[in-house]
């Protein structure tokens, strides 16, 4: 296998299978020590700043934790707390950052492309934590080192159904992404407000249907998806209730899914909307298990993107 050379790491849609194989195998070293709190020195001598110009929990604290247990110093920025809020362009911002002494830049931000843009003037690595509603990529990343996990190594021919608000999420389109380069079959499912066709058309090979029972009939894995009520300037279905009503998962839908199904969620969980509690909590729930392989699979980006800035100079 080939080695890892990208600075960044600001989407998901320019990396090779190869490239997401790199990120896997060097997760799965991270994975098999994640519970016995080891600490590693990749990132020794190093800041990482968390430039979090959206809330977060998960992701934000996930690369803390990751950064930490690499040997980091982290300091984390929020939107409310930079010069942003005075006017600072979000370049002078980072640019200054850099000007600190600053290692690596983890940025998560309401503008497509801030990320990649901070990438082409910074000369130390940019991960994209999240970009409006273009991509999220260690999300995909993480969603899809779970089902391997669970569903074996290679996801080539699983099936893989993504319910909910896909017109507006970004870990949508990043899972689309990851999981077509890795041979899945995904199916999205929702009102068709917000599962239009359009998707089958940007995404060759990407069925949409707005039947329930069909979308789960087969699936492998469900990841359910929250309605991103921030990112819609308009209703995009009558209400939460009828939205439930259709396509919320509960103990009967439950059982349209064939035996040994996981079922996913990328967070925050609106119980009662897109999931009962009773299955978020459940069996055949992963949930938790996707936040923890979050500091796994974080950890290898963080390593790789530093080691190539580092090859790059030597």
């Amino acid at each position: 296998m080939s080695t890892w050379t990208r600075k960044d790491l600001t989407g998901i849609e320019p990396l090779s299978r190869e490239e997401l194989e790199i990120i896997f195998e060097r997760a799965e070293f991270y994975h098999s020590e994640l519970h016995e709190h080891k600490r590693y020195d990749a990132l020794a001598n190093r800041t990482v700043v968390n430039l979090f110009l959206e809330n977060s929990t998960r992701t934000r604290t996930a690369f803390e934790v990751s950064a930490r247990r690499l040997g980091a110093d982290v300091i984390s920025i929020s939107g409310s707390a930079s010069s942003l809020s005075k006017g600072e362009t979000l370049r002078d911002t980072a640019m200054n950052i850099r000007a600190l002494n600053a290692d690596t830049i983890i940025i998560r931000h309401s503008a497509a492309g801030a990320a990649a843009y901070l990438a082409g003037v910074l000369d130390i690595p940019v991960i994209n934590a999240g970009d409006g509603a273009h991509e999220h990529p260690t999300q995909a990343l993480l969603d899809a080192f779970t089902m391997r996990l669970h569903l074996g190594r290679d996801l080539r021919g699983k099936k893989i159904t993504i319910l909910g608000d896909i017109l507006f999420s970004r870990v949508a389109r990043s899972n689309i992404h990851c999981l077509t380069k890795l041979g899945a079959e995904v199916t999205l499912a929702g009102p068709s407000t917000l599962a239009p066709h359009k998707f089958a058309e940007a995404f060759p090979g990407v069925r949409v249907v707005h039947d329930l029972r069909t979308a789960l009939a087969e699936a492998d894995a469900v990841m359910l998806l929250r309605i991103q009520h921030e990112r819609q300037t308009t209703t995009h279905f009558p209400s939460l209730g009828e939205y439930t009503g259709r396509f919320g998962l509960n103990r009967e839908r439950l059982s349209w899914l064939k035996p040994g199904a996981i079922v996913m969620h990328p967070g925050p969980i609106n119980r009662g909307v897109e999931v009962e509690s009773e299955i978020a909590d459940g069996p055949r729930s992963v949930i938790l298990e996707q936040v923890s392989n979050g500091i796994a699979v974080r950890s290898a980006v963080l390593e790789l993107c530093n080691k190539a800035v580092q090859a790059a100079k030597a």
